[in-house]
Protein backbone atom coordinates (compact mmCIF):
# COMPACT_ATOMS: atom_id res chain seq x y z
CA UNK A 1 0.00 0.00 0.00
CA UNK A 2 2.82 2.38 0.89
CA UNK A 3 4.51 1.92 -2.52
CA UNK A 4 1.19 2.66 -4.28
CA UNK A 5 0.93 5.99 -2.45
CA UNK A 6 4.53 6.85 -3.36
CA UNK A 7 3.82 6.00 -7.02
CA UNK A 8 0.70 8.17 -7.03
CA UNK A 9 2.57 11.12 -5.49
CA UNK A 10 5.44 10.73 -7.97
CA UNK A 11 2.98 10.52 -10.86
CA UNK A 12 1.14 13.63 -9.73
CA UNK A 13 4.43 15.49 -9.30
CA UNK A 14 5.63 14.46 -12.76
CA UNK A 15 2.32 15.53 -14.33
CA UNK A 16 2.46 18.90 -12.60
CA UNK A 17 6.02 19.50 -13.85
CA UNK A 18 4.92 18.75 -17.41
CA UNK A 19 1.87 21.04 -17.18
CA UNK A 20 3.59 23.89 -15.31
CA UNK A 21 5.47 25.38 -18.31
CA UNK A 22 2.30 25.31 -20.43
CA UNK A 23 0.28 27.01 -17.70
CA UNK A 24 3.04 29.61 -17.21
CA UNK A 25 3.20 30.32 -20.97
CA UNK A 26 -0.58 30.73 -21.15
CA UNK A 27 -0.51 33.12 -18.21
CA UNK A 28 2.21 35.18 -19.91
CA UNK A 29 0.36 35.42 -23.24
CA UNK A 30 -1.93 38.38 -23.52
CA UNK A 31 -4.95 39.60 -25.44
CA UNK A 32 -2.73 42.06 -27.31
CA UNK A 33 0.02 39.60 -28.29
CA UNK A 34 -1.27 38.39 -31.67
CA UNK A 35 -2.42 41.83 -32.81
CA UNK A 36 0.88 43.48 -31.79
CA UNK A 37 2.92 40.90 -33.67
CA UNK A 38 0.68 41.21 -36.72
CA UNK A 39 0.79 45.02 -36.74
CA UNK A 40 4.58 45.09 -36.35
CA UNK A 41 4.95 42.57 -39.19
CA UNK A 42 2.56 44.43 -41.50
CA UNK A 43 4.26 47.74 -40.82
CA UNK A 44 7.65 46.20 -41.55
CA UNK A 45 6.39 44.53 -44.74
CA UNK A 46 4.81 47.76 -45.95
CA UNK A 47 7.84 49.80 -44.81
CA UNK A 48 5.74 51.97 -42.49
CA UNK A 49 7.28 53.57 -39.42
CA UNK A 50 3.96 55.00 -38.27
CA UNK A 51 0.21 54.60 -38.67
CA UNK A 52 -2.78 56.53 -37.37
CA UNK A 53 -6.57 56.31 -37.40
CA UNK A 54 -9.65 57.79 -35.85
CA UNK A 55 -10.71 56.02 -32.68
CA UNK A 56 -14.21 54.52 -32.94
CA UNK A 57 -15.06 55.89 -29.47
CA UNK A 58 -15.70 59.38 -30.82
CA UNK A 59 -15.03 61.91 -33.58
CA UNK A 60 -12.44 63.74 -31.47
CA UNK A 61 -10.44 60.62 -30.52
CA UNK A 62 -7.48 59.20 -32.40
CA UNK A 63 -4.90 56.39 -32.23
CA UNK A 64 -1.37 56.42 -33.61
CA UNK A 65 1.64 54.13 -33.48
CA UNK A 66 5.35 54.38 -34.10
CA UNK A 67 7.24 51.23 -34.94
CA UNK A 68 10.92 50.63 -34.35
CA UNK A 69 12.69 47.30 -34.69
CA UNK A 70 11.33 45.28 -31.77
CA UNK A 71 9.16 48.10 -30.37
CA UNK A 72 5.71 49.57 -30.74
CA UNK A 73 4.74 52.88 -29.19
CA UNK A 74 0.98 53.38 -29.32
CA UNK A 75 -0.89 56.46 -28.13
CA UNK A 76 -4.59 57.27 -28.13
CA UNK A 77 -6.35 60.36 -26.89
CA UNK A 78 -8.93 63.05 -27.50
CA UNK A 79 -7.76 65.98 -29.60
CA UNK A 80 -9.21 69.49 -29.39
CA UNK A 81 -8.90 70.15 -33.16
CA UNK A 82 -10.06 66.88 -34.76
CA UNK A 83 -10.25 68.39 -38.26
CA UNK A 84 -6.49 68.95 -38.15
CA UNK A 85 -5.75 65.31 -37.32
CA UNK A 86 -8.31 64.06 -39.84
CA UNK A 87 -6.46 66.04 -42.53
CA UNK A 88 -3.07 64.65 -41.44
CA UNK A 89 -4.45 61.11 -41.56
CA UNK A 90 -5.91 61.72 -45.05
CA UNK A 91 -2.51 63.00 -46.21
CA UNK A 92 -0.70 60.03 -44.64
CA UNK A 93 1.20 62.16 -42.12
CA UNK A 94 0.90 59.50 -39.43
CA UNK A 95 4.08 60.44 -37.57
CA UNK A 96 2.71 63.99 -37.14
CA UNK A 97 -0.51 62.55 -35.72
CA UNK A 98 1.53 60.50 -33.25
CA UNK A 99 3.52 63.57 -32.20
CA UNK A 100 0.36 65.68 -31.82
CA UNK A 101 -1.39 63.02 -29.72
CA UNK A 102 1.67 62.52 -27.57
CA UNK A 103 2.26 66.21 -26.94
CA UNK A 104 -0.90 68.26 -27.55
CA UNK A 105 -3.81 65.97 -26.81
CA UNK A 106 -6.40 66.47 -24.08
CA UNK A 107 -4.15 65.52 -21.15
CA UNK A 108 -6.49 63.37 -19.05
CA UNK A 109 -7.53 61.35 -22.11
CA UNK A 110 -4.05 60.30 -23.25
CA UNK A 111 -2.89 56.70 -22.94
CA UNK A 112 0.59 55.70 -24.09
CA UNK A 113 1.65 52.07 -24.38
CA UNK A 114 5.31 51.16 -24.70
CA UNK A 115 5.48 47.61 -26.02
CA UNK A 116 9.14 46.63 -25.89
CA UNK A 117 9.31 43.55 -28.04
CA UNK A 118 6.31 44.46 -30.25
CA UNK A 119 4.74 41.27 -28.95
CA UNK A 120 1.87 42.49 -26.80
CA UNK A 121 1.82 43.43 -23.16
CA UNK A 122 3.27 41.03 -20.63
CA UNK A 123 2.30 41.19 -16.97
CA UNK A 124 5.72 40.19 -15.72
CA UNK A 125 9.25 40.91 -16.79
CA UNK A 126 11.21 38.00 -18.16
CA UNK A 127 14.80 37.50 -16.98
CA UNK A 128 16.95 40.52 -17.91
CA UNK A 129 14.42 41.64 -20.53
CA UNK A 130 12.89 45.10 -20.83
CA UNK A 131 9.34 45.50 -19.58
CA UNK A 132 6.25 47.06 -21.10
CA UNK A 133 4.48 50.06 -19.62
CA UNK A 134 1.30 52.11 -19.77
CA UNK A 135 1.05 55.83 -19.10
CA UNK A 136 -2.44 57.16 -18.42
CA UNK A 137 -3.48 60.48 -16.90
CA UNK A 138 0.16 61.30 -16.24
CA UNK A 139 0.84 58.13 -14.22
CA UNK A 140 3.08 55.35 -15.50
CA UNK A 141 2.57 51.71 -14.61
CA UNK A 142 5.48 49.43 -15.42
CA UNK A 143 4.56 45.83 -16.17
CA UNK A 144 7.59 44.35 -14.48
CA UNK A 145 5.72 42.20 -11.96
CA UNK A 146 6.73 44.49 -9.09
CA UNK A 147 3.30 45.57 -7.86
CA UNK A 148 4.64 46.38 -4.40
CA UNK A 149 6.74 49.23 -5.86
CA UNK A 150 3.51 50.71 -7.23
CA UNK A 151 1.89 50.31 -3.79
CA UNK A 152 -0.64 47.83 -5.16
CA UNK A 153 -1.77 44.35 -4.26
CA UNK A 154 -1.10 41.61 -6.80
CA UNK A 155 -4.84 41.52 -7.53
CA UNK A 156 -4.95 45.28 -8.22
CA UNK A 157 -1.86 45.01 -10.41
CA UNK A 158 -3.33 42.15 -12.45
CA UNK A 159 -6.63 44.02 -12.80
CA UNK A 160 -4.76 47.12 -14.07
CA UNK A 161 -2.72 44.92 -16.42
CA UNK A 162 -5.85 43.22 -17.80
CA UNK A 163 -7.56 46.57 -18.42
CA UNK A 164 -4.46 47.99 -20.15
CA UNK A 165 -4.00 44.84 -22.21
CA UNK A 166 -7.64 44.87 -23.38
CA UNK A 167 -7.50 48.58 -24.27
CA UNK A 168 -4.23 48.02 -26.12
CA UNK A 169 -5.67 45.05 -28.02
CA UNK A 170 -8.67 47.19 -29.05
CA UNK A 171 -6.38 50.02 -30.22
CA UNK A 172 -4.23 47.57 -32.18
CA UNK A 173 -7.32 46.19 -33.92
CA UNK A 174 -8.20 49.70 -35.13
CA UNK A 175 -4.65 50.27 -36.37
CA UNK A 176 -4.57 46.88 -38.08
CA UNK A 177 -7.74 47.83 -39.93
CA UNK A 178 -6.12 51.08 -41.05
CA UNK A 179 -2.95 49.36 -42.29
CA UNK A 180 -4.93 46.67 -44.13
CA UNK A 181 -7.07 49.33 -45.85
CA UNK A 182 -3.91 51.02 -47.06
Amino acid sequence: MHSLAVCLVRGALAASLVLLPAAHAAAQDSKSAAAARELAQLMETQKLDSVAARHPAGPDQFIAALSFPGQLLVVWAKYAAPALLNEKITQGNFRDVYIDLNSASVADSKVLITDLGADGLKARREDDQPFDSREAAGKTLQFDGNWREDKMSEEEYMKAFSAADQAYADALDVLLGAVKKG
